[in-house]
């Protein structure tokens, strides 16, 4: 039978998938992935998986269950107009890196 191992290397971190193991049951099913996937780099915890009780939602699916998909494009920066702003942006990088040359060059001598 196969498990599907998910390591969680702290607290906070989210658990990832780290392979499997190949056991007849449940618990050498755990003490496998504990052999193989926190002896040598130690891990908050583990979750040992049957292979069969894992659910799948293909890409195909998702358009369909969650609604279809959303158009996003605002998210993007790239479909903004910036015009003046940009320039005051730039101007003010520009003026920052002048600054810190100066500064540096101050500091040298």
């Amino acid at each position: 039978m196969r498990f599907e191992v998910f390591r969680q290397e702290q607290r906070k971190d989210y658990h990832v998938h780290v392979g499997d193991v190949h056991a007849p049951n449940a618990e050498l099913a755990t003490q496998y992935a504990q052999v193989m996937h926190a002896r040598r780099k130690p891990a908050n915890s583990l979750w040992v998986v049957p292979k069969e009780e894992i659910a799948t939602v293909d890409s195909d699916e998702l358009g369909v269950e969650m609604g279809g998909t959303t158009q996003k494009e605002y998210r993007w920066a790239t479909n903004y107009e910036t015009g003046e702003m940009a320039e005051e942006i730039e101007e003010s990088q520009r003026e920052q890196e002048a600054a810190t040359e100066a500064r540096d060059a101050s500091e040298g001598d």
